[in-house]
């Protein structure tokens, strides 16, 4: 049994990941921004809300960690769609970073960071309408591919809100058209936090036909 943060909780991604990890009988903690969104989590089993600051300091960072117990961390924050390229840059690299080092600082050696499917490819970022966007994570992977961490890094295609299939693909090069139900990114984030073998990987994953263990 672990002690999970999950960074971004309150995100289309993160509250499915939240509910799901809590009834593998783990203990849950779901950062969020403010404590106006605790009452989300009162129904969910091994869950408990605690406040997470991407704009606050390492320090601060670290102390949620440590003041928990937190030995794994899960990143699934985002600026959103609706903000500027500036938020971008606040919230998913450099919140992104400062949570890495506070790991660090804290002892804590697991992280998983939820990207994005061609994070790593310069060619369609331009024309894609979320050029920031891509850098952001283009550079957060970098960073946490060198930190140290014993890092996994999920990169899914287009999200949706599909129902879950519990199947993906494991793709080496991203084409136009791919999707995956945001509820099977959360399945993949979970087992991935209980197969010490997809440590120090990357995965890009898409809908697909096989079976998330069997990937793995």
């Amino acid at each position: 049994m672990s002690n999970i943060l999950v960074i971004g909780a309150h995100g289309h991604v993160g509250i499915h990941m939240v509910e799901k990890l809590g009834k593998t009988g783990d203990n849950v903690f779901a950062g969020v921004r403010s404590d106006k969104q605790f009452a989300e989590y009162n129904d969910m089993e091994n869950v408990s809300p605690v406040i997470f600051d991407l704009k606050g300091t390492i320090e601060d960072m670290a102390k949620v960690y440590t003041d928990n117990a937190i030995d794994k961390i899960v990143f699934s924050a985002g600026s959103g769609g609706a903000t500027g390229d500036d938020q971008t840059l606040i919230i998913d690299l450099d919140g992104a970073v400062k949570s890495m080092l506070a790991a660090k600082q804290a002892g804590i050696t697991r992280y998983v960071m939820v990207s994005a499917m061609g994070a790593d490819d310069r060619s369609f970022w331009a024309d894609s309408g979320l050029h920031g966007y891509y850098i952001a994570k283009h550079y957060a992977d970098v960073e946490l591919r060198n930190s140290g961490l014993e890092y996994t890094i999920v990169r899914p295609s287009a999200l949706t809100n599909d129902e879950e299939t519990g199947k993906v693909d494991v793709i080496e090069q991203r084409a136009a058209g791919m999707n995956i139900p945001r509820r099977d990114v959360a399945n993949f984030v979970v087992a991935v936090l209980h197969d010490d073998k997809a440590i120090n990987h990357i995965y890009e994953i898409t809908s697909g036909s096989s079976d998330i263990k069997a990937v793995l």
